[in-house]
């Protein structure tokens, strides 16, 4: 194969693996507006309605490790057509038990289409890290972080319009209802407007299946691609501590994602804004992360090493978060907003620094790292609960300042904890950092 054919495979893989970090997207950040959609068509209060994104982020928990079993069996290619294919069955489980206003199976479905999530995740995400170079991870990812993002600003705007326009006025209609069965037919009404768009989205992702898996994408194998001579001789994944570092890092990193992304609506309705205004804020934190892909594409690794760029976001995550306390309304909002760029490149940094030298546990790694995405689930619900009895900007900061100061320490230190005396016993030296 020539220097050329190559190349074009190359950049063929990378298009083929956008589009499924477009899917990826767009169905993690349909969440923000599912909060808002549930909580009026089950009238629900916050806590119930934040249920949402904790079925969705606890199935990336559960099912993670599964998937990592799965992979081996099915092959990296493979495995992305049977996620696809999960996250099409969530869609119609969750399309048909909302528009019979059952939460419980509602619910149900979100977990199904996180399962599917699980498995496309655990493939794609050490997929492109091995696609290349390891030192280049984080370009790469931040590449498929701008399809990503892209879905994501278009998800709510989407559902948005197709879904949860008027909800100001349903609201009203609801409110001056006469009775129960007229309220409940205003909902049932509501809720029905979700059905064709999943059902829809059901069978694109059975297409996309049957694309991906006749598709030229090469079949990588992570324990022949990912192996580090300094590690060869380790037999055990929990012989590598940056791993669980990782682990960790990338839980508390979903966590502040979330809080930027999905809770920004419930954060601004705190100073009193409409749901008509709130609907679409999560388009903005995912625009302000598009922004921070393509800075964050163009400096890493030629600039800036991706440890280091990661540092630099840790640390402007605190001063947007300390901003956020001291101002309110729209300002506040907007400074939520910006965390969209200062989260951007920490997934693209922290994955490929924590599953670097696995070898043959590269895909295990993996799937203990996808179990992190977790903290998705667990940490806008303490918000929701904390804000019930202190002021929601303070338990927005102590929240998030402690995640971000943890990532900065992952950044500087926790990512070469281990690595470093490994390769000094064989006498390599670790990659320069800018």
């Amino acid at each position: 194969m020539t220097a050329s054919d190559r190349a074009r495979h190359y950049w063929m893989s990378m298009l083929i693996v956008g589009v499924l970090y477009f899917i990826l997207g767009f169905f993690t950040w349909l969440n923000g507006p599912l909060i808002t959609f549930v909580k009026l068509a089950f009238n629900l209060n916050d806590v119930n309605a934040f249920l949402v994104p904790m079925a969705f982020y606890l199935s990336y928990f559960f099912l993670a490790l599964p998937s990592s079993w799965i992979l081996k069996g099915t092959g990296m290619k493979k495995g992305m057509m049977l996620g696809l294919f999960v996250m099409a069955a969530g869609a119609a489980l969750f399309g048909q038990f909302t528009t019979q206003r059952w939460y419980p199976g509602a619910l149900t479905g979100l977990f199904v289409i996180g399962g599917g999530l699980s498995l496309l995740q655990t493939a794609i995400n050490p997929y492109v890290s091995i696609l290349g170079p390891i030192e280049s991870a984080a370009q790469r990812i931040a590449i498929m972080g701008i399809f990503n993002k892209v879905a994501g600003i278009l998800a709510p705007i989407v559902i948005g319009v197709l879904v949860l326009h008027g909800i100001g006025d349903l609201a009203g209609q609801v409110a001056s209802a006469g009775s129960d069965s007229a309220r409940n037919g205003i909902l049932q009404a509501f809720a029905d407007r979700i059905y064709l768009p999943y059902m829809a989205m059901a069978v694109i992702l059975v297409l996309l299946a049957i694309g991906v898996v006749r598709s030229p994408l090469p079949e990588l194998k992570p324990s022949e691609d990912n192996e580090d001579a300094a590690d060869s001789g380790q037999r055990s994944i929990f012989s590598y501590p940056h791993l669980w570092l990782g682990v960790l890092c990338l839980f508390l990193y979903v966590g502040v994602e979330v809080m930027a992304g999905d809770a920004v609506g419930t954060y601004g309705q705190g100073f009193h804004l409409s749901l008509d205004q709130t609907k679409f804020f999560t388009a903005g934190t995912l625009a302000m992360m598009l922004a921070g892909y393509v800075v964050g594409g163009l400096l890493t690794p030629r600039v800036v090493s991706q440890e280091r760029y990661l540092s630099w976001s840790a640390v402007l995550g605190v001063i947007l978060v300390v901003a956020a306390f001291l101002t309110t309304g729209y300002t506040s909002v907007i400074c939520v907003f910006a965390l969209g760029f200062a989260n951007s490149m920490m997934w693209p940094a922290i994955f490929p620094l924590a599953i670097r030298s696995l070898g043959r546990h590269t895909e295990q790694g993996s799937a203990f790292m996808i179990m992190g995405i977790a903290g998705g689930a667990i940490i806008p619900q303490l918000f929701v609960h904390l804000k019930q009895h202190f002021n929601f900007q303070l338990v927005f900061m102590a929240l998030m300042v402690p995640c971000y100061a943890y990532i900065l320490f992952y950044a500087l230190r926790g990512h070469r904890v281990g690595l470093g005396a490994r390769r000094a016993s064989t006498g390599e030296t670790a990659p320069a950092q800018t």
